[in-house]
C-alpha cells in the first residue's frame, strides 16, 4: 500500500526542497441475436432489447479460419458444452468499436480488448498513444463447470454482434454453449466518451456453471512506455485503487502486492494516461500486484510496470451477472470530473494531505485559467509571479527577523564573550536579551515553514500536469519532460546523457540567492559553541551543494518545474533587494529595540518555566562542583 516503499528520486527532491527551506529558515492522480452464415464473413442485423424499435443494427465483419478437423474436434471435446460455439461458427477475428476519442479492437478469442488507442494523443516520438497493444493486456475469466471442467475464456472463441443503441455503439461477444445458452461480454461506447460500459452476464448456464465455485477474473497489463524518459515516466506510473472509501496505492518503484476488500475501482496509471476497471457495486475482494520493469534509463525499453489483479466473482442463482466499466483515457482532472460517481479524480497524483488539496483546488484551476489565455510557458511565469507576490509578506517577515538579529549581534557577542566558560548562564542572558528586545530567534523559521506546503505542492504539480504535455516554450519541446540543448556521447551517473538548460538556470539563480543570504546570515550568526557544528562552514557547504543537487536532480525532470524554480528564485532575489534597500530601515529597528528594552516586560508562563529550569540546572551544576 501507500508508503511501503520510497522512491529515492522523490525523496531526494523532497530533501532538496527541505534543504532550501532550512536555508530560508536561517535566512529567511438485451443483446443482439446472431445469424451466422458460412464463409469468411458474417453479417448480422438485429437490435438489442435495450435499444428502441427504431434502431438500425450495424454490420459486424469477422474473419474466421478453421484448423484441421482433428484439432477442432479435440478443442470441442475440451470445451464440453461450449463446443456449441465452435459448431455455430465462432472463430478467429476482430471487431472495432470506436468514437471520436477512442478506438477499441476486440478479439473473438477471449472476447477481450486487444487494442485501445487514444485518437487525440501521441507519444514523444509521434506515435498514437496505445494503452493496449501487441498482447500487453490480458482479461480472462476462469470458469468451473458441473462436469468438473475448468475453462479459461482467454482461450475460447466468442461470436461478435455489433449494433447501435441510439447514438451509442454496442458490441456483444458471446461464448455459446447452446441455442440460448451463453456467456456474454457486452461493450457499450458513448460518443466522445472514454468510459465503456462493460457487462459480464450468463444466460441459460444454470446447471452448466458450478455454483459452488467462484469465477476468477484475471486482469493483467504491462504498462507501455509513452514518454521520452522511461525512468521519469515510471515514477508516476502506479497502481491506485479505491476501497472502503479510501484511496491507496501499491509501491511506487519496487514490487508490491496487497489484498483488499470493497473495491470501487482499480487504476493502472501510466503517468499521463490510465486504464481503469470500475464497478458501481464494489468488488467484495481483490488481490493486487505491481512489478517494476525499469532498471535504468533506456532508449529501447518498452514497458514500465507489470500490473496484475485477480477478483473472485460470485455466481448467484446459477447465473453470472456483473455491471462494470472500462476507462481508457488521460489522467486528467477535467475529464475525470465527468465521472463524479466513481471519483476517478482521486487517482490523480496531486500529493497527500494539504499538498494535494492545494494542487487540486488552487494550482490546477489557476493554471487552467492562465493557460487558456496565455502561451503555456508564459502561464508558468505568470503563475510563479503570482505565487511569489502572495508569499512576499512571508519573505518580509523572515528578512525583518534577520535584520533584528543583526542589530542585536554586538550585544550577543558581548554576552558570549562574558560567559564563554558558562554555557548555561550564556544561554540565560541571551534569552533575557531577546525578551527585553522583543525579538524571537524562531520568528524567521515560522514564515519559512509556512512556505513548505506551497513548495512541495508545486513540486508535485508540474510533473503530473497533463496540460503541459507536449507544449513548447522557447527551446523546450515538451514542458512536461526535460529540455535538451546538447546530447552527450556518454551517460553521467545520476545526471543522464543530455544537458538541460532550465535546470542550469535554476541552479545559477539559487546559487546567487543563497550567496546573498549567506552574507546576511554570517553577520547575524552567533559564535559556535563547543560541541556544536560550525554553522558558518555548514552554510558555505550548502551554498554549493544545493545548486549542485538541483542541477543533477532536475536534469531529467519536467522542464516546466525547472522553469518555475528559475523564475521563482529570480523574483525572490528582486523582492529581497527591494526589502533590504527600500523597506527595512536598520536604524529604525535599532531604535525600536532600544525602546522595547526600556519597557517592563511581562514574563510568559513558558518563559518563566524555562528560566526556572535553567536556574535549577545551574544551581545543580554549582552543587556538583563543590
Amino acid at each position: 500500500m501507500e508508503e511501503k516503499k520510497f522512491d529515492i528520486n522523490s525523496l531526494i527532491g523532497f530533501l532538496l526542497i527541505g534543504a532550501i527551506l532550512i536555508w530560508v529558515m536561517y535566512n529567511n492522480q438485451p443483446t443482439p441475436e446472431e445469424a451466422a452464415s458460412e464463409g469468411a464473413t458474417t453479417e448480422q442485423v438485429e437490435a438489442t432489447p435495450a435499444a428502441s424499435a427504431t434502431q438500425e443494427a450495424a454490420v459486424a465483419v469477422v474473419d474466421t479460419t478453421q484448423s484441421d478437423s482433428l484439432a477442432l474436434e479435440k478443442y470441442k471435446a475440451s470445451m464440453g458444452a461450449f463446443a456449441y460455439g465452435m459448431a455455430s461458427g465462432a472463430g478467429e477475428g476482430t471487431t472495432v468499436i470506436e468514437n471520436d476519442v477512442v478506438k477499441l479492437t476486440v478479439n473473438n478469442k477471449g472476447g477481450q480488448i486487444t487494442e485501445a488507442v487514444l485518437k487525440e494523443f501521441h507519444t514523444y516520438d509521434s506515435v498514437p498513444v496505445y494503452l493496449v497493444k501487441d498482447g500487453n493486456a490480458e482479461f480472462n475469466l476462469t470458469l468451473g463447470t458441473t462436469d468438473n471442467r475448468t475453462l479459461n475464456t482467454g482461450d475460447l472463441y466468442f461470436e461478435p454482434v455489433l449494433s447501435e443503441n441510439g447514438d451509442n455503439k454496442v458490441l456483444s461477444m458471446r461464448l455459446k454453449a447452446g441455442e440460448n445458452k451463453y456467456l456474454e461480454y457486452r461493450y457499450e461506447l458513448k460518443p466522445g466518451d472514454y468510459l465503456v460500459d462493460f457487462t459480464v452476464r450468463s444466460q441459460g448456464l444454470n446447471g452448466i456453471l458450478n455454483s459452488n465455485q467462484e469465477v476468477k477474473l484475471d486482469w493483467n497489463v504491462k504498462a507501455l512506455r509513452q514518454n521520452k524518459s522511461i525512468e521519469y515516466e515510471n515514477r508516476y506510473t502506479r497502481l491506485t485503487y479505491s476501497h472502503d472509501g479510501d484511496i491507496s496505492k501499491l509501491g511506487q518503484m519496487g514490487d508490491d502486492s496487497e489484498t483488499e476488500t470493497d473495491l470501487k475501482w482499480i487504476s493502472y496509471r501510466q503517468h499521463f494516461f490510465s486504464t481503469i476497471l470500475a464497478s458501481k457495486t464494489p468488488f467484495k475482494t481483490a488481490s493486487l500486484y505491481s512489478e517494476n520493469l525499469v532498471e535504468e534509463e533506456s532508449d529501447t525499453a518498452k514497458y514500465t510496470k507489470l500490473y496484475k489483479t485477480q477478483i473472485p466473482l460470485e455466481i448467484q442463482g446459477g447465473e453470472l451477472t456483473y455491471n462494470m466499466h472500462w476507462y481508457y483515457g488521460p489522467t486528467d482532472l477535467k475529464v475525470f470530473k465527468k465521472y463524479e460517481e466513481f471519483d476517478f479524480e482521486d487517482s490523480v497524483p496531486f500529493g497527500w494531505g494539504i499538498f494535494g488539496f492545494i494542487n487540486k483546488h488552487v494550482f490546477t484551476p489557476l493554471y487552467d485559467m492562465l493557460s487558456s489565455v496565455l502561451p503555456y510557458g508564459i502561464a508558468i511565469v505568470v503563475m510563479t509571479i503570482l505565487v511569489r507576490i502572495v508569499l512576499s509578506p512571508v519573505t518580509y517577515k523572515s528578512y525583518l527577523s534577520q535584520a533584528k538579529m543583526k542589530v542585536l549581534r554586538p550585544e550577543i557577542t558581548e554576552i558570549n564573550e562574558k560567559f564563554k566558560d558558562n554555557p548555561m548562564k550564556r544561554q540565560q542572558e541571551t534569552m533575557k536579551l531577546y525578551g527585553k528586545a522583543g525579538v524571537s530567534p524562531m520568528s524567521g523559521c515560522v514564515p519559512a515553514l509556512l512556505q513548505l506546503p506551497i513548495f512541495y505542492a508545486l513540486f508535485m504539480f508540474f510533473p503530473t500536469a497533463i496540460m503541459l504535455r507536449q507544449k513548447k516554450f522557447l527551446w523546450a519541446e515538451d514542458l512536461s519532460s526535460y529540455d535538451v540543448i546538447a546530447e552527450l556521447p556518454f551517460t553521467i551517473p545520476f545526471y543522464g546523457d543530455h544537458v538541460s538548460l532550465f535546470p542550469i538556470l535554476a541552479s545559477v539563480a539559487i546559487f546567487f540567492y543563497m550567496r546573498m543570504t549567506t552574507g546576511q546570515q554570517q553577520m547575524m550568526q552567533q559564535p559556535t559553541q563547543e560541541g556544536m557544528p560550525d554553522m558558518g562552514k555548514l552554510m558555505k557547504m550548502m551554498l554549493y551543494i544545493s545548486p549542485l543537487l538541483m542541477l543533477f536532480f532536475f536534469n531529467n525532470y519536467a522542464s516546466g518545474l525547472s522553469l518555475y524554480y528559475f523564475i521563482s528564485n529570480l523574483i525572490t532575489i528582486v523582492i529581497m533587494l527591494v526589502i533590504k534597500n527600500y523597506i527595512i530601515d536598520e536604524d529604525k529597528i535599532h531604535n525600536q529595540i532600544q525602546e522595547n528594552k526600556k519597557k517592563p516586560k511581562k514574563e510568559s508562563k513558558f518563559q518563566r518555566k524555562m528560566r526556572e529550569m535553567m536556574e535549577q540546572a545551574e544551581e545543580q551544576k554549582k552543587r556538583q562542583g563543590k
